[in-house]
C-alpha cells in the first residue's frame, strides 16, 4: 500500500477522505471553533432491552487505594460480552448528566483509526487544519493538558476497541483533573494498564440478566416463550450478550420457539453461523456475527511469539471442557507434538526440528488470554484454562472432518498422558472426567477410529477409583453398546469393556451379576480369543473370585490351584497376575476357617509382591492389609492394630486420604482397635469413618455401608443401645432387600444387626427364630463351613439360652463342633471350648439357661 494512503473521513467542520492522496479534492473547511458543549463523532446506538449491568456501577464509583476518582479506565474482555454497550453508557449517561463539556468517541481498532479520530477532534473542536491530520491530532492532545488560566474544560476521551497497545503509544490523552479516559479492549497486557489506568474486566451475563434480557428481546417483538426455555438457551449460549442478540433476532426473523432453535444449537453437524443473522441483519448496528467476532483475534494471536502456537493450542483446547481444563493436558507431550507439526506446517517446513516445549506451550497459553481467547489462572492447575464454549464451537466449525478426527485423538492421547496412575487428588480426577465427557460429545465417533480409544476406559475406572462404583458401572454399561455399535460384538476393545463392567458390578457389592456377567465373557473370551490367552485366564479368575464372593464356596479353592497353574505355565511365576491368583487362594483359606494359614502364605506372598512390584504398589499395599486381617483373625488382634496403624500411613501417602481403599484401612484399624479391647475408641474412629465415607463416597457405597453396620455393632458393645437403634431400623432393612436383595452379604450383614437388637430389648425367641432363617441362608449361600456361617451357628446357641431352651442350645453347639473339628481339628482351643459347652449343656437339659459370651 502506498505510504500517502489515508484512512478516514472528516465532516462538518473539515475532510479526510479515504483514498490515495493525489485522488482526493479538499474543500477548505469553515475554521470556527466549537461551541461547548461538543461531541465528536457518533455514540454508538443503544442496545434495545439494555440491561443494567454490575460492570456500569465499577465504572461510576472507581476510586484508586488513596480514594482519589480513577481517571482512567480500560474496559477489557473476550469479544461479545458487551464492553461497546458499556463504555457508550457510560459516555451517554455523562453528557445527559451536563457531566462533561467535551465528548469524543473514537473506533480505535488501528493506530490510522486513533489518528483519524483525535484529528477530527482537533478540527472541530480546534478548528485545526484537515490537510494535516498528524498535526491536528497532536494539537488536540496538546490543548486536554490542563493550563494555568485557561477555562477548564470537562472532557471525556473513549477509545473503543483497541486491538493492539503499542497502537496507542504515544497516543493516551495526558492527566488531568478535568479529564476521563475509557477504553475498550480484548487485550490485556499490562501496557493498557499502566500510568494509574484501571482495569475493569467485563464478564459475560448473570444467568438474571440473560434471561431478563432475552425476555425482554421476545416481549418488544410480542414474543413469549417459557421461562426453562429462554433459561435453557442462555445456558446453551454461555450467557454470552452478543450471541443471545443474534439468537433472539434469528429466532424472530425465522419465526422460531425457543426449544426448535435449541434443537438445531445442538445438532453438531451445523455450523454456527447458520444459526445466526445474515450480517445485513445483524440487531443494533452490530458489524459481526458471533461466529466472525474472534477470527481476527486468533488471526493476530497467532503472529505474536512463540510464532505458530496460538491457534492450534486454541483448536486442541476446543474440543475440552470449556469450565476447567488442566494445564498438565495442554503441555503434555502428545499436546506439545501435535504444537510442533503445525507450526512446522505453518513455516513451510522451517521448523520441524525445532521441538516445541512445554515453556513454549504455556507462553502460547498467555497469548490467548491477552487476547481474550480464553481465561487462564495457573494458581489453579486443576481448571487452569477457561474457554467460552462458543469461541470452541467457533474454532471447531472452520475444520475438516478430517482435521476434527485428528484432533480429537490428540486430546485423548493428552488426557491420557496427564492422568495421574494413582489419583490422590480427586478434584483432579473430576476435572479429567469432566474434560473426557466434553471431548466425547464434540467428537465421539473419532474416538472409535481404528479402536476404542483408552481414555474411554480410563474415565469410567476413575469413577470407581473415587468411590462412585455405580457410575463406573453405568458407565461402562452405555460404553458396551457404543463400542459393540461401532467395532462389533466380538472386537477385543468391546470385551474389555465388558469385563470393566463386570468388575464394577462385583465392587458395587452386586457379585452374583458380576459372576453371571463373567460367566458369559468367559465363552467369548475362550471363543475370540483362546483358552490360554492371559485376558481370558483373568476372566476365568474374576468368575471364580466373584463366585466365592457371592457364596459359592464348594469348589473355590480346587478352582483357584486349576487357574493358578495355568498362570504359571502361561506367565511364570513372578507375574502380577500370578500374584493376584495365590493371594485369592490365601485370602479364600482363612474365610474357610484357616486363619493361620491364610497368614503364613500371605506373608509368602507379600515377599514375591515387594519383589517385583515394590512395597508402595497399590496391589502390594492390599496384600499387607490382607495379611494384618488375618493376623488378627488368627488371634493377634494387637498385632493387626499396629500392622494396620502403619498400612493406614503408607495407604494416606501413596492413594490419599480420601481413596476408598483408604477409608476401608481405616475402618480395619477400628475394627482391631476393638477386638484388642478398646471399644470405645473404635465407636469413635467409625463414627468419623462414615462421616468421611458419605462426604467422598456415593451414597449406597459398599464401603459406607460395611461402616455403618460396624458402627452399629461396636455401639451395641459399648453399651450404647440407644444411639445403635437410631442407626439401625427395620426400613433400612426393607431398602437394602428393594436395592440389593435377600441374599447380598449387606443385606445378610444388615439382618444379623437387627437380630442383635432384637434379642437385646428382650425378645431372645424371636431373635433365636430369625437366627435359624439367617443360618440356612448362609449355608445355602456361603456354605457350611463359611466363617460367618460358624459364626451365625454361634449365635444362635447363644439365643437359645437367653431364650431358656436348653436342649436347642445343646443341638446348636453340635453344629458348631461339627464345623470345628472339619475346619480346625479336634486339637483347636476353640473345638475344646466347644467341647466344654456342649458336655454343660447336655447336662443341663431342660434347665435354665446359665451364663454364655455375648454374640460377635
Amino acid at each position: 500500500m502506498p505510504t500517502d494512503y489515508v484512512s478516514g473521513i472528516f465532516a462538518d467542520h473539515g475532510s479526510i477522505a479515504v483514498g490515495y492522496a493525489e485522488q482526493v479534492h479538499h474543500h477548505a473547511p469553515p475554521r470556527t471553533r466549537a461551541a461547548w458543549p461538543h461531541q465528536v463523532d457518533v455514540l454508538p446506538p443503544r442496545a434495545s432491552s439494555f440491561q443494567h449491568r454490575a460492570e456500569v456501577d465499577q465504572l461510576r464509583a472507581a476510586v484508586d487505594s488513596g480514594g482519589t476518582a480513577v481517571l482512567s479506565q480500560v474496559l477489557t474482555g473476550t469479544g461479545g460480552v458487551g464492553k461497546t454497550q458499556l463504555a457508550a453508557d457510560y459516555a451517554r449517561s455523562a453528557w445527559d448528566s451536563g457531566g462533561v463539556d467535551v465528548l469524543v468517541w473514537i473506533s480505535a481498532s488501528s493506530r490510522s483509526a486513533i489518528t483519524v479520530g483525535y484529528a477530527q477532534a482537533g478540527v472541530e473542536v480546534l478548528a485545526a487544519d484537515p490537510s494535516e491530520p498528524e498535526q491536528a491530532a497532536r494539537a488536540f492532545l496538546a490543548w486536554l493538558e490542563p493550563k494555568a488560566g485557561q477555562k477548564p474544560c470537562r472532557w471525556l476521551v473513549v477509545l473503543d476497541d483497541v486491538a493492539d497497545p503499542a497502537d496507542m503509544r504515544g497516543w493516551w490523552p495526558p492527566a488531568s483533573p478535568h479529564g476521563r479516559v475509557l477504553v475498550t479492549t480484548r487485550r490485556r497486557e499490562s501496557a493498557l494498564t499502566g500510568a494509574g489506568r484501571h482495569r475493569v474486566t467485563v464478564g459475560l451475563f448473570t444467568p438474571e440478566e440473560a434471561a431478563a434480557y432475552f425476555t425482554a428481546v421476545l416481549a418488544a417483538h410480542d414474543r413469549r416463550e417459557p421461562t426453562d426455555q429462554v433459561n435453557g438457551l442462555a445456558a446453551d449460549l454461555g450467557y454470552l450478550p452478543l450471541a443471545l442478540a443474534q439468537a433472539a433476532a434469528y429466532i424472530i426473523d425465522a419465526d422460531l420457539t425457543c426449544a426448535s432453535y435449541r434443537g438445531l444449537l445442538a445438532d453438531r453437524i451445523r455450523k454456527l453461523a447458520d444459526l445466526l443473522p445474515e450480517s445485513g441483519a445483524l440487531p443494533d448496528d452490530q458489524r459481526a456475527t458471533v461466529a466472525a467476532t474472534w477470527s481476527l483475534s486468533i488471526e493476530r494471536a497467532n503472529q505474536i511469539r512463540p510464532v505458530g502456537l496460538a491457534r492450534p493450542m486454541l483448536q486442541l483446547a476446543a474440543f475440552l471442557d470449556p469450565n476447567g481444563i488442566p494445564a498438565t493436558i495442554l503441555t503434555s507431550q502428545p499436546s506439545l507434538t501435535h504444537l510442533t507439526e503445525h507450526r512446522a506446517a505453518g513455516a513451510g517446513g522451517n521448523h520441524q526440528s525445532d521441538h516445541v516445549t512445554a515453556e513454549e506451550a504455556v507462553h502460547a497459553l498467555r497469548v490467548l488470554r491477552r487476547f481474550s481467547l480464553i481465561d487462564q489462572t495457573p494458581d489453579s492447575p486443576r481448571e487452569a484454562v477457561r474457554v467460552h464454549q462458543l469461541i470452541q464451537r467457533a474454532t471447531r466449525d472452520v475444520l475438516s472432518q478430517a482435521q476434527c478426527n485428528q484432533l480429537a485423538r490428540t486430546a485423548a492421547d493428552a488426557l491420557v498422558a496427564a492422568w495421574p496412575k494413582i489419583e490422590r487428588d480427586t478434584v483432579l480426577g473430576q476435572a479429567l472426567r469432566s474434560n473426557t465427557e466434553a471431548l466425547t460429545r464434540h467428537a465421539e465417533d473419532a474416538l472409535y477410529q481404528p479402536n476404542a480409544h483408552q481414555v474411554l476406559n480410563r474415565a469410567g475406572t476413575s469413577l470407581g477409583e473415587a468411590g462412585q462404583v455405580t457410575a463406573a458401572r453405568d458407565h461402562f454399561h452405555r460404553l458396551i453398546e457404543t463400542i459393540s455399535h461401532h467395532l462389533g460384538p466380538n472386537h477385543p476393545d468391546t470385551l474389555s469393556a465388558r469385563w470393566h463392567l463386570a468388575s464394577w458390578q462385583g465392587k458395587a457389592g452386586k457379585e452374583r451379576a458380576a459372576a453371571a456377567a463373567f460367566e458369559e465373557l468367559l465363552a467369548d473370551y475362550v471363543r475370540v480369543l483362546g483358552p490360554d490367552h492371559p485376558n481370558t485366564l483373568s476372566v476365568r479368575h474374576d468368575l471364580a473370585y466373584q463366585r466365592w464372593r457371592a457364596g459359592a464356596m464348594a469348589g473355590t479353592e480346587a478352582t483357584f490351584e486349576q487357574i493358578l497353574a495355568a498362570y504359571v505355565r502361561v506367565l511364570g511365576p513372578d507375574h502380577p497376575n500370578t500374584l493376584v491368583v495365590r493371594n485369592s487362594l490365601a485370602v479364600r483359606r482363612g474365610y474357610a476357617g484357616d486363619a493361620a494359614g491364610a497368614k503364613a502364605a500371605l506373608e509368602l506372598i507379600l515377599a514375591d509382591y515387594d519383589r517385583a512390584l515394590g512395597p508402595d504398589h497399590p496391589n502390594s499395599l492390599n496384600v499387607r492389609s490382607s495379611l494384618a486381617t488375618w493376623r488378627g483373625h488368627a488371634g493377634d488382634a494387637a498385632g493387626a492394630e499396629a500392622d494396620f496403624e502403619q498400612i493406614l500411613a503408607d495407604y494416606v501417602r501413596v492413594l490419599g486420604p480420601d481413596h476408598p481403599r483408604t477409608l476401608s484401612v481405616r475402618n480395619s484399624l477400628a475394627y482391631f482397635q476393638g477386638t484388642a479391647g478398646n471399644a470405645a475408641g473404635t465407636v469413635a474412629a467409625l463414627e468419623q469413618i462414615l462421616a468421611d465415607c458419605r462426604r467422598v463416597l456415593e451414597p449406597d457405597h459398599p464401603i459406607t455401608r460395611t461402616v455403618h453396620s460396624n458402627l452399629v455393632t461396636w455401639l451395641s458393645r459399648a453399651g450404647d443401645d440407644a444411639r445403635a437403634a437410631a442407626l439401625l431400623s427395620e426400613d433400612q432393612l426393607a431398602g437394602l432387600l428393594q436395592s440389593l436383595g435377600p441374599d447380598d452379604p449387606t443385606t445378610l450383614r444388615m439382618r444379623h444387626n437387627l437380630i442383635v437388637w432384637r434379642g437385646k430389648i428382650g425378645d431372645a425367641a424371636g431373635a433365636a427364630a430369625e437366627t435359624e432363617e439367617l443360618l440356612a441362608s448362609r449355608v445355602r449361600l456361603l456354605g457350611p463351613d463359611h466363617r460367618d456361617t460358624l459364626l451365625t451357628r454361634r449365635n444362635l446357641a447363644f439365643w437359645w439360652e437367653k431364650a431358656g431352651d436348653a436342649v436347642r442350645t445343646a443341638a446348636a453347639f453340635e453344629q458348631v463342633l461339627a464345623h470345628q473339628l472339619r475346619t480346625r481339628g479336634p486339637d483347636h482351643p476353640d473345638t475344646l471350648a466347644t467341647r466344654r459347652d456342649l458336655a454343660f449343656w447336655r447336662g443341663k437339659a431342660g434347665e435354665a439357661a446359665g451364663t454364655a459370651t455375648a454374640p460377635e
